[in-house]
């Protein structure tokens, strides 16, 4: 049964709740209510997360540190079904969500820059990935707006990208197609009862009970009353600053792929898109909850990111924005069932989520019908940092 957008609809004793309406929980809410579970999903703006500040990079080999390595496996199993997961909202909604294969060509600016990617492409390879060392030359044959400067850099083909903010708009319709149901009040309190979750206190006095809840907060994930001490949910927010610009009009566009690097030791990223705009980011800081974009992020990014491509300075800037990145301690999500029956987790993506958003709705929905994780999820399973020092949420 369809149901319209508004502040309160579906089943009013749900079998699941989902709190949190970021891409995460929307893309959870869609298979569970694929999978027959009567389903709603608690927010006050529901699409209106981290997802609408998001560049959409499907980065899983550009995005590989020391010590992902585990991470990286799930990176790529959910890049792999990007294709299948763009075409299928596509197909049901009517709604383009940018889904491009147009790869990405990380570069070096000097010889420090040009040192580390080395050190990073030995680490793909050693993973085994598929990446290409090119020169300088090489480099601006493919992006010709690149500076003359640029040392080398790796040809990524594989690593893609999505638009967050159509792709919100498509899960939201695609949700209410299957007849997932919206409370958009907070969570405010988790509702416990006989030893297990029983679904969520809202800010408007109501209680919504439900079979399983399934917390997909983001950021905010930890700071739901009620959880209980067996219960870790060490999510901390990492603020991050990005920008939009767009191409000048009645010009060739100024990137075909997306363009990123080290420069000076701090990262930044270009990603165009089929509409002109074209976004650069992103900065990283361990601000708390503090959102406001500052002059000094800003001239870093138009910086740094000047170095690589000097035409930027001609083009209008459109936004600036800062976001909260869902961070745990190892940077790797939290999934599935918890300590407390009736409770599952769905966050700490960190910079992943729009990456991850495929595979965790399957991860989630499997845990949901049969009650355990998948084997290739396992390594993220949400007691992991139980009992840990580690566990302990910021205030």
């Amino acid at each position: 049964m369809a149901t319209r957008d508004t502040g309160r609809t579906g089943p009013a004793a749900p079998d699941v709740v989902v709190v949190g309406g970021g891409v995460i929980g929307l893309t959870t809410a869609w298979r569970a209510a694929q999978r027959g579970l009567a389903t709603v999903v608690v927010d006050p703006r529901p699409g209106g997360g981290a997802a609408g500040v998001a560049a959409g990079m499907l980065a899983a080999v550009t995005e590989l540190h020391h010590g992902e390595e585990t991470l990286l496996a799930l990176n790529l199993a959910s890049a792999d079904r990007y294709p299948a997961f763009a075409a299928e909202l596509t197909e049901a909604t009517g709604v383009d969500v940018g889904y491009r294969a147009c790869g990405t060509l990380a570069v070096a600016r000097d010889a420090d820059d040009r040192a580390r990617l080395r050190e990073s492409h030995l680490l793909m390879r050693r993973c085994g990935l598929d990446v290409a060392w090119l020169t300088g030359r090489e480099c601006r044959r493919l992006e010709p707006m690149l500076d003359p400067g640029v040392r080398g850099g790796l040809r990524v083909d594989g690593d893609h990208q999505v638009d967050p903010r159509p792709l919100v708009e498509a899960l939201r319709t695609a949700c209410r197609s299957v007849g997932v149901g919206w409370r958009r009040e907070a969570a405010t309190e988790l509702l416990v009862s006989g030893g297990r979750a029983v679904g969520v206190a809202l800010s408007g006095g109501d209680r919504l009970t439900a079979a399983q809840t399934v917390l997909a907060a983001g950021a905010h994930s930890g700071t739901l009353a009620g959880l209980p001490p067996e219960v870790a949910v060490p999510v901390r927010p990492v603020q991050g600053e990005i920008l939009r610009l767009r191409d000048l009009p009645g010009r060739p566009p100024l990137l075909g792929r997306t363009v990123r690097a080290v420069v000076r030791g701090t990262e930044v990223y270009l990603v165009p898109r089929v509409s002109g705009e074209l976004v650069v980011g992103a900065t990283s800081d361990e601000r708390g909850w503090d959102t406001r974009v500052t002059a000094g992020g800003v001239y870093q990014l138009l910086r740094d990111a000047h170095e690589l491509v000097p035409g930027i300075a001609e083009l209008p800037l459109l936004e600036t924005r800062a976001g909260l990145r869902p961070t745990t301690p190892d940077n790797a999500p939290l999934l599935g069932p918890t300590a407390l029956p009736g409770l599952q987790l769905a966050t700490g993506h960190h910079r992943n989520g729009v990456l991850l958003a495929p595979i965790t709705g399957e991860v989630l929905a499997d845990a949901l019908t049969g009650g355990e994780l998948p084997d290739h999820a396992r390594p993220f399973h949400a007691g992991r940092f139980a009992g840990s020092t580690e566990a302990r949420v910021p205030s």
